[in-house]
Order: structure tokens, then C-alpha cells, then sequence
């Protein structure tokens, strides 16, 4: 038994631990490296926790700022607020101290406070008030910024309702300009006796605007409600197609003949997102020969109303099968502006004669747009006249040939 125990010992210490140390070794974490090779090369990101909020008179505002570092490299982010409504003040700050600037490690994120409050002796009113906030890095080449709307309400403003009173859990709502806004409204009664209320709304020239009972799909003007009781109605809201980006308040109104309440909405319009791509004269269509570069022009268009950034072009082409464009990328494309790119195209030493398709891809901000191109492949020009030269040759040694003939 003790022999056989101390064979047990051997095959372990020499057969089985070395096995099992070679598959941990093998088992080895994913290097970061590989994490951070996904990233952009450089990529900032600074906004409040809330873009919107409500306050009432002679509150002061302090809220979360995150500042996201998304790209390969460490940076230093430098902070301000560029814009702040007259009769506020504002800072961006951490647990004892202002700040001005803050380091931010690749693929990381830092969280800071941003505070408002009215200055001494200025008591701004009731209304809607705008601050820029925004991260510039060190080198100027990076820039981010970001709004937050702060709406002051009346202290008394339930009290002045008269019997009505009107709430939302989300006042501001932000999208492109071709999105959809509904926004929920609570209508709460104390009037002691059942009541139809009318609804009114002011808002932007050329918005469409209605009225909606809770989770139906139809427009209203009026709404009944029971005695000291509330219930519950949309306002859903279409943007004009060709609004600017911005904010854009939208005034609520219900009415009866004893009482009326008001309520103000805001909708952040971000702008449309949408690129187009195509050839001057719309043929999607050239000629190329084997081993030799091809060259054609497409235009890149952006139709939207917000600006699109970093651009990029890409191809799915046949293998071996050389794509290049200059230039590589936009940096920035805004509303309207139309930029020419130059695409060259190798096809491979040997490919076959015919017709080859090569897909071209416009990737922008939140739009894409992808063309199909037909390239046809012929053969190179010198075996043409090859061809022509043996002909002529062979020409010329028939004639040599028959004026041999005939002098004989």
C-alpha cells in the first residue's frame, strides 16, 4: 500500500499538475488592449444627469455632470458654462472646490456637480432659462457641449388654479424633428360637482398639436370629469418638418366656467439626421482593367437639419480587390453642405472579364447611406495590340508569300 500510495504521489507531481498549470496558463484574460483597439481614436462626451427639469421661484438648481471619455487616450477635459441667463449665476464643482478642468482616463467616466442659483438681489421670473454647458480638450481639437433648460414655476401656482390643477411627470421631451412627442397630463378636480373642462393649447406656427384621451387614438377639444376626481389625457405633438433645432414651449390651457388651469410643455428639437449619396448624372456604373485603377466621383449631401459628424467610407468589394477614397472622411458635414469624394478602384491582376459589383457605404452620426456601383472588368489594352500585331504580320507575310508566287 505504501508503494502504491507513493506511485499516486509521482503521477500527480509529475503527470498531473503540469497539465493543469499548461491549461490555466493557456486560460488568460482578454488583454485590454484588444477592448480599447474597438474605440475611436479620441471621443468626448459632457452632459448633465437631466436635460430638463422644474423648479420653483427662489430654488437653486445642483445636479449631476458626467464627463465620458470615449476614446483610446487619457485626456484633460477643460469645463465651463458659455452661456448663462441674465440674472443667474453657475459653476461646475466637485465636494470643496470649483472646477475648471478634470483629467479623465480612457474609457472612463468622471462625475462632477453643476450649480445655479439666482444672483444676490436679481430674482429672475417665472419662465424658461437655457445654460450651455461645455468640455473642450486640452488641445482644442475636441469639443462637447450640452444644454440644460430649467423651467421656474410660481410658488402658488396650485393655488391659483381655482378648483383645477394640471401635472406631468416629464415636461420636456427631446428628439429629431420628424419624431412624434405625446406627452401624459394629469387633470386633477376639486370642484365638487362633475365638470367639462376646454382644452386650449398655444404653440409654434405650423405645429400640429392635439388633444388625446389616455390610450386612445382620437383627437378631443373638451374633456368631462367626475366631481373631485382626475383622470388622465395626452397632448401629442407634431413638429413643423422644417423647425430648427431648439427648445420650443408649448402653453396647455383648461378651462370651465368656474375654474381654469395652465401648464407649460417644452419640446427640444435635435434636428433630422439624413444623408444622401449618388453620381452627378446618376449612373452608378464604370469600366476598369485588370490590375489597373479606376477612378470615380460621388457626392455626399447632408439632408438634415442637424450637423453630422465624422463621416467615414466603406466598401465590400470582390477579394483581392483594392478600394480607396479621398478623402478618407468628413469631419464635419452641417445641414445642407454637399461634398465631393473621389473613389478609386483596382480590380485584382486576374480577374475575369465581366461584370463585378462593389457596394460603397456612407456612415455619419446616426444616418447611413449605401451605394451599388457595377464595375466591368475588361482585359488590359496590350493584349489588343498584340492581337494587332500578329494580324499585320500575318498580312504582311501572305503578301510577301503571293508576290514571291507571282514573279514566278
Amino acid at each position: 500500500m505504501k508503494v502504491r500510495g507513493h506511485g499516486i504521489s509521482i503521477y500527480f507531481s509529475f503527470v498531473v499538475i503540469p497539465v493543469l498549470l499548461m491549461v490555466f496558463s493557456a486560460v488568460t484574460p482578454v488583454s485590454g488592449d484588444e477592448n480599447k483597439k474597438q474605440l475611436p481614436a479620441r471621443e468626448i462626451m459632457v452632459a448633465p444627469e437631466y436635460t430638463g427639469i422644474i423648479i420653483q421661484e427662489g430654488e437653486d438648481v445642483s445636479l449631476d455632470l458626467n464627463v465620458k471619455n470615449g476614446g483610446r487616450q487619457d485626456e484633460n477635459i477643460e469645463l465651463s458654462v458659455p452661456s448663462v441667463p441674465k440674472g443667474w449665476k453657475a459653476k461646475i464643482k466637485t465636494y470643496s472646490f470649483d472646477v475648471t478642468g478634470v483629467h479623465v482616463a480612457s474609457d472612463s467616466s468622471r462625475s462632477l456637480t453643476f450649480e445655479a442659483e439666482t444672483e444676490k438681489g436679481v430674482k429672475p421670473g417665472t419662465g424658461t432659462y437655457t445654460f450651455v454647458i461645455q468640455g473642450k480638450t486640452a488641445d482644442g481639437k475636441l469639443t462637447s457641449s450640452s444644454r440644460l433648460v430649467v423651467t421656474v414655476k410660481e410658488k402658488e401656482k396650485e393655488k391659483k388654479s381655482k378648483g383645477l390643477n394640471i401635472v406631468t411627470s416629464y415636461p420636456v421631451l427631446q428628439g429629431p424633428t420628424d419624431a412624434k412627442f405625446e406627452f401624459s397630463l394629469e387633470v386633477e378636480s376639486k370642484i365638487d360637482k362633475d365638470t367639462i373642462l376646454n382644452l386650449a393649447v398655444q404653440g409654434p406656427e405650423k405645429w400640429d398639436i392635439n388633444f388625446k384621451p389616455a390610450y386612445e387614438e382620437k383627437y378631443i377639444s373638451s374633456l368631462r370629469i367626475k366631481a373631485n376626481q382626475s383622470t388622465t389625457m395626452a397632448v401629442e405633438v407634431k413638429p413643423y418638418a422644417l423647425a430648427q433645432p431648439g427648445q420650443y414651449p408649448i402653453k396647455v390651457k383648461i378651462s370651465s366656467d368656474k375654474a381654469k388651469a395652465e401648464t407649460e410643455l417644452m419640446v427640444d428639437l435635435t434636428g433630422t439626421y439624413k444623408l444622401d449619396a449618388g453620381t452627378p448624372d446618376g449612373l452608378l456604373s464604370l469600366e476598369a482593367y485588370q490590375g489597373k485603377e479606376a477612378n470615380l466621383s460621388f457626392y455626399v449631401k447632408n439632408s438634415g437639419s442637424a450637423a453630422q459628424n465624422n463621416v467615414r467610407f466603406m466598401s465590400f468589394k470582390p477579394e483581392n480587390w483594392k478600394v480607396e477614397f479621398k478623402p478618407e472622411k468628413i469631419e464635419t458635414l452641417s445641414p445642407g453642405d454637399l461634398k465631393q469624394i473621389e473613389v478609386n478602384i483596382m480590380p485584382a491582376e486576374k480577374a475575369l472579364v465581366g461584370d463585378y459589383s462593389v457596394s460603397l457605404s456612407v456612415d455619419g452620426e446616426k444616418a447611413r447611406k449605401d451605394l451599388e456601383l457595377r464595375v466591368t472588368v475588361k482585359a488590359s489594352t496590350a493584349w489588343g495590340w498584340v492581337g494587332i500585331g500578329i494580324i499585320v504580320l500575318v498580312i504582311a507575310g501572305l503578301v510577301f508569300l503571293f508576290v514571291r508566287m507571282g514573279r514566278r
